[in-house]
């Protein structure tokens, strides 16, 4: 794209250098021969006047010498008078290319002056060479015009590009930059709109799954335990064939639970062990700009080697929430942190946002991740997404303290059946 733009604009700018240089090259030379021979006719007529003067007087013309001052140096003048049979001449003749101007006398004759062409065509050709120039300088700047109008356009390209594929990979977040350029705007539009949208869906997905799941689960729990008692009838017919309801009941919970796994894989898509240290630094540098434009700063604490298994984009989506959030309703410094579950949960590592503001209050903290729920004039979605998708990652988002306000985000740590390409037998759940 950058190529295209780059030659569409450099012909179009040496097509228009040459059609105006060209037209502008020869005009100018003629110019330079017009003016030429617009003075030579100015001394020849001043001449001719002259020796009319002589002649009318009566008096005879013996030499040029009167009027040498008007021949330029280096010329040759030819007066020829029929009459007498007279033919003068001053300076010596040339017999290369040469400019002449020849102009009639009153009293019968005709005088003649002539000069070497190669200083007016010296001239000529550096005018050319002028114009040439400017006509390359023109095609240069051009070319220079053209690389940065490329560049410009270019580079919102590849940034909505990068948009566009970030939305691919489940990070939703809204970007607000905008491009000065009508269609790429309206691209860039219609992204966040698509990304809303995609959230919405997300969280929708989630809390479909989850709410069957739990219906099928409860139901089919209780069916088995009233299989179960069946099997311990003493009628031999309905113990067995309790018995054997029992075994298609439990198959049917096997094929619940890989449903349920396939579905969380499917969310879960690109889930992986990821070192927190090195993404959160990420995270951390790319929110410092927009703290410290308010005056604010970012901290990041992170504990070396922690792993744990979750979508990157999704992990940059949920802190960016996050951040986000301390940025527009907390206050003072914003803590990034991230340190292993030892003191709560063994199998999960914990990454908490908090700022040192006025925090949550209380008749919104037990509504604070429900889809519409905001408390300073926003949309309410931010803290339900952020929810949503650390729930399709197998962690969660809490609100651990209020006061001041500081989010946590529980992530599982990454085991031996997380290496890909390697299926570990699921572990059945209790009856």
């Amino acid at each position: 794209m950058r190529r295209r733009i780059l030659l569409a604009i450099l012909l179009a700018v040496t097509v228009t250098a040459c059609l105006l240089g060209i037209p502008l090259g020869l005009t100018a030379t003629t110019v330079v021969e017009s003016l030429t021979r617009e003075d030579l006719g100015t001394r020849v007529r001043q001449i001719a006047a002259t020796l009319d003067d002589e002649v009318a007087s009566g008096r005879a013309l013996e030499s040029l010498d009167q009027v040498q001052l008007a021949v330029p140096p280096g010329g040759h003048l030819l007066v020829t008078l029929p009459d007498s049979g007279q033919v003068l001449t001053l300076g010596r003749e040339l017999r290369v290319d040469t400019v002449s101007e020849e102009v009639p006398i009153v009293q019968h004759g005709t005088v003649r002056l002539s000069i070497d062409a190669g200083p007016m065509r010296t001239t000529q050709t550096q005018v050319a060479l002028l114009v040439a120039l400017v006509v390359v300088g023109t095609i240069g700047i051009g070319f220079l015009v053209a690389i940065a109008t490329a560049r410009r356009l270019a580079r919102p390209m590849r940034h909505v590009a990068e948009r566009a594929s970030r939305l691919g990979a489940g990070d939703f977040r809204l970007d607000r930059t905008r491009y000065q350029v009508q269609e790429l705007d309206r691209v860039a539009e219609a992204l966040d709109a698509s990304a809303t949208a995609l959230a919405q869906l997300v969280q929708r997905e989630r809390e479909l799954v989850g709410d069957v799941s739990h219906q099928l689960r409860s139901r089919l729990t209780s069916l088995q335990l009233r299989i179960e008692e069946l099997t311990v009838v003493e009628d031999d017919d309905v113990a067995r064939e309790a018995g054997a309801a029992l075994e298609q009941a439990e198959r049917l919970a096997d094929v619940l639970d890989e449903l349920m796994t396939a579905a969380r894989e499917a969310r879960a898509v690109g889930a992986e062990p990821v070192d927190l240290g090195a993404e959160l630094i990420g995270i951390a540098d790319e929110w410092r700009e927009p703290l410290r434009s308010r005056g604010r700063s970012l901290k990041l604490r992170a504990q070396e080697g922690l792993l744990a298994k979750v979508s990157p984009a999704r992990l940059r989506e949920v802190i960016g929430v996050l951040l986000d959030n301390a940025l527009r309703h907390g206050a003072g410094t914003v803590t990034l942190s991230a340190r292993d579950g030892a003191s709560s949960s063994r199998d999960s590592v914990l990454i908490e946002v908090s700022d040192t503001g006025a925090g949550v209050p209380d008749e919104l903290a037990e509504h604070i991740f429900e889809r519409g729920v905001s408390g300073g004039g926003s949309t309410g979605l931010g803290l339900a997404l952020a929810r949503a998708l650390i729930d399709s990652d197998g962690g969660r988002l809490e609100l651990s303290t209020k006061r001041p306000a500081t989010f946590t985000v529980f992530l599982p740590v990454p085991r031996a059946g997380d290496v890909q390409g390697v299926r570990w037998p699921a572990e059945r759940s209790p009856r």
